[in-house]
């Protein structure tokens, strides 16, 4: 069985936006649940994650953004985006998840990783909260994991919603490696296949945008075919994973129908291209509590090699 950790703190839970937000507290709650209740849980490497310095942040995010969100205080960042008073500690630690699943996969502890963090990352700009998102977790991952001696580093997106603010943070960046596959046209609106990265960065962007209705075929084809090239040619020294689970066929967010088939093929797509490197996995989305917990469950599952 293969070493594989799992880094979850109840801090994320004081991130607390109105009741009605799908971006809730029962989403970490129903994974919790589901794992502790499973064959597997003692299997994982239970870790706690650190407290990433602003110092950190401040890799891919502007000090002027960092300063804004210190001094908020509560409400909504955007229309999508609320801050609560726990909100700034539990996105320190949200991305100091990453930086920790990093850090011990470096030292061997671990192969992998799956980081049960909120509020997700994938959509914060470097200098604006957008689309729940305060701090990009996987990119202060990679910019964390740079500074540790893997340079080259290989970002996986399967959200259903396109990964904004990471493509933007690195597109003109050829050490990071950004892949998407996205529902388009849909929130945010960008991931088009002619975004391909700029300047040195040219080339190091790939996105796949996905009709709505796209499911396990589509999918499976992708992850076990595409991307395995992808990372080859790229060769990477670590691969980091922005884990969008409002793919599956029951989220009420998304237009895409993959089962849990498909979630298992395409984690086992991303485990077998990443034979060799760690893998660690970031949560973003996923808003249907029992298809959030039981991808969740089928990707530890994986990751174990079971």
């Amino acid at each position: 069985m293969k070493k594989a950790g799992f880094i979850y703190d109840d801090v994320f839970l004081n991130h607390l936006p109105p009741e009605w937000h799908p971006e809730s507290p029962q989403r970490l709650e129903a994974i919790h649940k589901r794992l502790k209740n499973s064959d597997i849980w003692d299997s994982l490497l239970h870790l706690k994650p650190q407290k990433a310095s602003f110092e950190k942040i401040g890799v891919v995010h502007t000090k002027d953004y960092i300063e804004r969100i210190k001094t908020f205080g509560t409400g909504y960042l955007d229309a999508d985006t609320y801050m609560s008073e726990g909100t700034l500690e539990a996105a320190l630690y949200a991305s100091g998840a990453v930086m920790e699943a990093i850090e011990k996969c470096l030292q061997g502890v671990i192969n992998s990783a799956f980081c049960a963090v909120r509020p997700p990352g994938h959509h914060a700009e470097a200098d604006r909260a957008m689309g729940f998102c305060i701090f990009n977790n996987v990119a202060v991952g990679a910019g964390y994991a740079r500074s540790l001696g893997y340079d080259r580093v290989f970002i996986v997106d399967f959200d259903v919603h396109h990964g904004n603010g990471t493509e933007h943070i690195f597109y003109e960046d050829d050490t990071v490696f950004y892949f998407s596959t996205h529902q388009y046209p849909h929130y945010p609106g960008t991931g088009s296949e002619q975004e391909r990265g700029s300047g040195r960065g040219e080339g190091f962007t790939y996105n796949i945008p996905l009709p709505s209705g796209s499911g396990d075929k589509e999918y499976t084809q992708i992850y076990t075919e595409e991307l395995k090239g992808l990372v080859s040619s790229f060769n990477p020294d670590i691969i980091l994973i922005s884990a969008g689970y409002d793919i599956h066929t029951k989220d009420p967010l998304s237009g895409i129908h993959v089962t849990d088939d498909g979630i298992r093929s395409i984690v086992k797509g991303i485990l077998t291209a990443a034979e060799g490197v760690p893998a660690v996995f970031s949560l973003e989305g996923g808003y249907d509590l029992t298809a959030l917990a039981d991808s969740v469950l089928i990707t530890t599952e994986e990751m174990l090699g079971m």
